[in-house]
């Protein structure tokens, strides 16, 4: 049995792959790990004979994670980086190690899913698209804040905004509250339709889209566009890599 755990900006999410099946371990949110007791996620899992890990997240979480691992008797863990090829997928970046891990792990999820043609669109801290073709060739993708980046970046920097609490998405905002959520929310949606159509040009075709990352329901309520979501893309990744190296 492996441990996967996805280490992203702000939550920890795992699971335990038998080979055939991924059995969700669940998810918790952290602040710098500052108040989260990792050790406790890892209390009643028995029989791990390997355990590997994505991480975006600053080296001193890595290692807090890691000292939790320890403690519980639970196998040293491997940390997955990107790389040029794997699993049929084909990294476009030139210095492949650059192109975040889980994106390169949701790409490696979506081709093992169907090998057809797909944009990615992940939303969590930062919204990252990612297009890949039918044969695993990865074209590249892009990178903006995510919906809640965006709306804490403008409260942030704009003096007389102040709290805006909470707000409705609409067209056409008739209060500070609401424009500034619909705004936010409305970009992303601009940036992902955008990225699908320049997508479709490229392949010749209207690719599927698949939507991760823990803003992906909200966000696909907002797109006119078929799409699936995907909440265990990087984990199912990290699930075939993982067997692809043993």
């Amino acid at each position: 049995m492996k441990l996967l755990i996805d280490l992203g900006n702000t939550r920890l999410k795992w699971a335990l792959w038998d080979g055939a099946e991924l059995h969700s371990g669940g998810a918790v949110a952290h602040a710098g790990g500052q108040s989260v007791d990792f050790a406790a996620l890892w209390k009643d899992i028995h029989n791990v004979d390997a355990t590997w890990i994505a991480s975006v997240a600053a080296p001193a979480l890595d290692a807090a994670l890691v000292e939790s691992l320890r403690a519980r008797g639970i196998p040293a863990p491997h940390f997955v980086r990107s790389c040029a090829q794997a699993c049929g997928v084909r990294n476009a970046y030139p210095q492949p190690e650059r192109l975040g891990v889980d994106r390169f792990l949701s790409l490696i999820a979506a081709h093992a899913h169907a090998p057809q043609a797909t944009v990615i669109a992940s939303c969590g801290t930062a919204l990252t698209l990612d297009a890949l073709a039918a044969d695993g060739t990865h074209l590249g993708g892009l990178i903006a804040p995510a919906p809640e980046l965006m709306r804490s970046a403008l409260l942030g920097n704009t003096a007389r905004l102040g709290n805006v609490g909470d707000a409705r998405i609409v067209e056409m905002a008739d209060n500070t509250a609401d424009a500034v959520e619909s705004g936010s929310w409305l970009a992303a949606v601009a940036v992902v339709e955008r990225f699908m159509a320049r997508a479709a040009q490229a392949f010749g075709d209207t690719p599927a889209l698949v939507l991760g990352g823990g803003g992906a329901p909200r966000l696909a309520d907002l797109i006119a566009l078929p799409l699936r979501i995907d909440a265990e893309l990087v984990l199912r990744g990290l699930a075939r890599f993982a067997d692809h190296l043993n």
